[in-house]
């Protein structure tokens, strides 16, 4: 699968193009803007993106309207294209968000439910009850997402409904041949209608990827060979900042060997999460860590793990938003990317990952744990990758059996020795590749 040997950057369109929250109506190629960035992507080592909702939606995109239309503040169809055939020109993968589990309330199906209420042949589309009545005072109930009246649950039972999805997936292939979807909200999606998901994806186009977004409990129950090729790693997602802020990387790399390390109880060993330090559901990282000096750490941490990771636009030059601020801040326009050490970091960390067979497929091992530091072995088949971190002011030496004398630093180039011990400098990581 593609996708395990990738980096992906995540590009929210309605905010990155600087449209308006309500959808006005007023058609403007703003989607087009993507193409501007695509020497940024490239030059960052992205090889893959994942755009947020660009169908036509009612406010923030995940209320569509229409599956088969982009968002009349993106852009029409034909722009999209443009956009698309851009970024594979450049052997960039591209990964829409499939937005399944609800609609918004301008989609046609429940607009002929408020006008011919029983008469509607789209009824049995949604979750209804004409003995009730909503928050918006339709004079029936519907079942919303977890309580927002808003985002209108779609009846996943009902065949109109999964064919009305999958001749739209049908569609996205067809008309912009894109690569795959990321599953908003997976963990709620009906597990009959995930599994014929996977049918269709394997149908389609080869390597065709679903990404469910998954919070928290067992991602096998959703990562496996009927359903989804991968899932959002929310469960290290906490663990990654929260070991640094609170300066005990223990958190994170137990949680590590939970999830990927040698043991026989371990849950995802073989399995390809997307890793991530951020989102646009969440304050960016820049914004989380206490201590600056940990940002560019907390990103060697996400590319030396196991798992397929994903920048977030404007993360990568240390932009700041707080979710407390809200959603919009979350999603800001830039005028155009920017470019400063951290960036050139991370372009770094992306070459490295995607020159390693070990930090893609590797298998996960711990073989020194502090407060401050910790060094993780990947290895696969006949390549071995040490991934060291070192999150203190001072310098460490670590002394370890390595198995081997000498390595280079996928990061910088340097040879390392390691007969005399392993030395690491203050707020430093180092991928050592084992000659």
């Amino acid at each position: 699968m593609w996708a395990y040997d990738s980096v992906f950057y995540q590009i929210y369109p309605l905010g990155f193009c600087g449209a308006p929250f309500e959808n006005d109506g007023v058609p403007a190629s703003r989607i087009l803007k993507v193409i501007d960035w695509i020497p940024h992507i490239k030059k960052l080592g992205a090889n893959a993106i994942y755009f947020s909702p660009v169908f036509e939606s009612d406010t923030h995109g995940y209320n569509t309207r229409d599956y088969t239309k982009i968002d009349t503040r993106l852009g029409t169809n034909a722009d999209f294209k443009k956009v698309v055939d851009a970024l594979h020109a450049e052997g960039i993968k591209v990964v829409l968000d499939g937005v399944f589990n609800h609609v918004g309330r301008g989609f046609f199906a429940f607009q002929d439910v408020l006008q011919h209420r029983w008469e509607s042949r789209y009824k049995d589309w949604f979750h209804i009850s004409f003995d009730g009545n909503s928050n918006y005072n339709d004079g029936l109930w519907y079942e919303g997402w977890e309580g927002n009246y808003d985002l209108v649950k779609l009846n996943l039972r009902n065949e109109e409904v999964i064919n009305h999805i999958f001749d739209a997936v049908r569609g996205w292939v067809n008309e912009f041949d894109i690569d795959g979807l990321r599953l908003d909200v997976a963990y709620c999606l009906d597990r009959d209608f995930l599994k014929r998901l996977r049918g269709l994806a394997n149908e389609i186009k080869p390597e065709f990827v679903l990404i469910g977004e998954l919070l928290h409990g067992d991602y096998n129950q959703w990562v496996n060979d009927e359903m989804c090729h991968s899932a959002t790693n929310y469960e290290c997602y906490k663990g990654l900042y929260s070991s640094f802020n609170s300066m005990n990387l223990f958190e994170i790399v137990h949680s590590l060997l939970r999830q990927f390390g040698p043991e026989n109880w371990t849950l995802y060993r073989g399995k390809h999460l997307l890793s991530f330090v951020d989102n646009h559901d969440v304050s960016r990282i820049a914004s989380v860590l206490s201590n600056e000096r940990h940002l560019p750490l907390i990103y060697a941490m996400a590319f030396g793990m196991p798992g397929i990771p994903c920048v977030y636009y404007g993360s990568e030059w240390g932009t700041k938003a707080n979710k407390s601020e809200g959603d919009p801040a979350l999603r800001a326009s830039f005028e155009k990317p920017e470019w400063n050490e951290l960036t050139d970091f991370i372009s770094k960390l992306a070459e490295a990952k995607k020159s390693s067979k070990a930090l893609c497929h590797g298998d996960f091992k711990s073989l020194v744990l502090t407060n401050h530091q910790c060094i993780f072995e990947r290895a696969f088949e006949d390549e071995r990758v040490m991934v060291a971190i070192n999150a203190s002011d001072q310098p460490y030496t670590a002394h370890f059996n390595a198995n081997a004398g000498e390595a280079y630093d996928l990061i910088t180039g340097e040879r390392h020795d390691f007969g005399g011990g392993s030395e690491l400098k203050p707020y430093s990581a180092a991928f050592w590749k084992i000659h």
